[in-house]
């Protein structure tokens, strides 16, 4: 199969393919590896590939036979290494696959590679020490976004048309908004994260995926979803699966929109422009747009200050399980200077303070619930400006504490974090672009605890109203010939 007709194709398409024998799952997988080859020394978005051992049977699931990448983090798939995208971890290798890795496998996924993420994922944009910088397909100066950037720039570049990504403060959202694709952050307990994790940042962190339609998002939720026995968070089994819900009408949704975060974050005058332009389309298809205030529920500032709390904590933990599991010091030969910072702040958390960080997140949630009380939809940018240039994000980071770490983080995409501390879904979708620069903006949608269903009702009728997958960036596999 040839790139070019690779590309043009997305994940359930191509496993139509191969249920109908018109191309098999090796011939999709020496295109995918192909299309990586082409691209991945301009983005370096794929920090390692190898031979696929998975031959799933043609037909047996919607996304058989269909290429996949799995983030350095989070998901452990037998005799692979997961790194973390950390020195502290190079060379790790797992021993058995993870709950989610069983179910990728299950769904007939043809697993042949890991993308690259930020240190320990601690970053909104993908430039760790270890592997070197993620680049952005449409613009290579800039941020792919974190911390599942190498899977954004790995899909919005043509080399699969889905791979894993992972979100605890908008890491699904952050590098589909900078890459032009489609990501939904499911509800929490929706998709598990066991058995060696029970609680990623206190259910904080979820796992997800990137894709450039709706409903091979859609497919591979149906495929993953579910709780395993002893699961710690449970979300309601949906009524039908989500790849139907694609193609049914929202009706008429009462939206409010969210023009300037919390904590006086300003949005650039070109997502305003953007933001402003879906808010028009949203009208047009007959819903119910109005400018909101949501209440968060706590201030700004001890918002961010429990964050860093319930977050470095976390992060201390798993540093020295880290540290010792392979004899390595905790210093700057191992960790970056965020990184560092942020685990000796961890250290000096207190029980007591922890706790109170969780209060405050139990209060969040109680706030944005009230809010999807008397609205269906959240309307807001998913960050408030276009892709950062590369190199920017950490300067002066040896300067910073792990608060003032979180807090930077939080600036850059202060509308995110929100919803993985109240556990509700949230999607970005790339509904415009930049008239100036041409490059994606993503806007956020956000749902109600367990109603993914409306988010990708309404996900589908913006994909039909104001399509996207015609445009590709600069950096695209389709760009190239081959066998």
């Amino acid at each position: 199969m040839r790139i070019t007709e690779y590309v043009s194709f997305d994940a359930v398409g191509l496993a139509e393919l191969v249920a109908r024998g018109e191309v098999t799952p090796a011939e999709l997988e020496a295109a995918a590896r192909e299309a990586a080859q082409a691209v991945n020394p301009q983005i370096n978005a794929i920090v390692e590939t190898w031979p696929a051992d998975d031959e799933p049977s043609p037909g047996s699931t919607p996304l058989a036979g269909v290429p996949f990448l799995i983030k350095d983090i989070a998901v452990s798939m037998a005799g692979k290494r997961m790194e973390l995208g950390s020195r502290l971890a190079a060379g790790n290798v797992s021993g058995t696959d993870s709950s989610l890795m069983l179910r990728f496998r299950r769904a007939g996924l043809v697993t042949f590679g890991r993308t690259a993420t930020p240190e320990m994922a601690y970053s909104n944009t993908t430039e760790p020490v270890l592997y070197g910088a993620t680049r952005n397909p449409w613009d290579l100066t800039r941020s792919a976004g974190g911390s599942s950037g190498g899977a954004g720039a790995a899909v919005a570049a043509g080399v699969v048309p889905i791979a894993h990504a992972t979100d605890a403060a908008g890491s699904i959202r952050i590098p589909a908004a900078h890459n032009g694709l489609f990501g939904l952050k499911p509800t929490r307990g929706r998709v598990s994260v066991g058995p060696y994790f029970d609680e990623l940042f206190n259910g904080l962190a979820v796992h997800g995926s990137v894709s450039r339609t709706v409903r091979d998002s859609a497919t591979l939720l149906d495929q993953i979803r579910g709780p395993e026995p002893g699961d710690p968070y449970f979300a309601q089994e949906p009524s039908r699966p989500y790849a139907e819900e694609v193609t049914r009408h929202p009706g008429s949704l009462r939206i409010g929109v969210l023009a300037q975060a919390w904590g006086g974050h300003r949005t650039t005058t070109s997502v305003a422009d953007a933001l402003s332009r879906t808010v028009r389309l949203l009208e047009s298809l007959g819903h119910q747009v109005e400018e909101v205030n949501v209440d968060l529920g706590a201030d700004w500032e001890e918002f961010v200050l429990a964050s860093a709390r319930q977050w470095t904590a976390n992060l201390t933990a798993s540093v020295d399980e880290l540290a010792a599991a392979f004899d390595r010091p905790i210093d700057s030969s191992t960790l970056e200077p965020p990184t560092l910072a942020s685990y000796h702040y961890g250290q000096r958390v207190s029980g007591a303070q922890f706790v109170s960080a969780l209060e405050i997140r139990n209060r969040i949630a109680r706030s944005l619930a009230r809010y999807f009380d008397a609205h269906d939809i959240l309307l807001t940018p998913t960050v408030p400006e276009l892709p950062p240039p590369l190199g920017t994000h950490a300067e002066g980071a040896e300067a910073l504490d792990g608060l003032g770490w979180l807090r930077r983080l939080f600036d850059l995409s202060p509308f995110s974090a929100a919803f993985n501390v109240a556990g509700t879904p949230a999607m970005s979708v790339p509904v415009t672009t930049d008239a100036e620069t041409g490059l994606p903006i993503g806007m956020q949608f956000a749902a109600g605890y367990g109603l993914e269903g409306r988010l990708f009702r309404l996900a589908g009728q913006l994909e039909e109203a104001s399509p996207w997958s015609g445009r590709t960036p600069t950096v695209w596999a389709g760009n190239h010939t081959g066998h």
